[in-house]
C-alpha cells in the first residue's frame, strides 16, 4: 500500500471519528493540539488504525504519533 492510499484512509478515519471536513486535513494535523484529542479518543484512533491496516501499534510507538504525517509514516514502515 502506498503512502497516498495509507493518508487516504487515515483522512477518512480522522472524518468520521472526530467529525472533521477531509479537506481541512493536512498532513500536518495534530491530533492533540487541533483535534482537541484526549488520550482516550488517541487510543480508540490508534485502535481503529490496527483494525484498518491489520497492524498492532505498540503503546511506546504510539505516543510518537502526533500528526497525520507520523502515523502514516508509521504504517508504511510497519506493513
Amino acid at each position: 500500500m502506498t503512502e497516498k492510499e495509507i493518508y487516504t484512509k487515515i483522512v477518512k478515519i480522522i472524518n468520521e471519528r472526530f467529525d472533521v471536513a477531509e479537506e481541512k486535513i493536512t498532513p500536518e494535523l495534530n491530533f492533540s493540539k487541533d483535534l482537541n484529542a484526549d488520550s482516550i479518543d488517541i487510543v480508540e484512533f490508534v485502535l481503529e488504525l490496527e483494525d484498518t491496516f491489520s497492524a498492532e501499534i505498540p503503546d511506546e510507538d504510539a505516543e510518537k504519533l502526533y500528526t497525520v504525517a507520523d502515523a502514516v509514516k508509521y504504517i508504511a514502515n510497519h506493513q
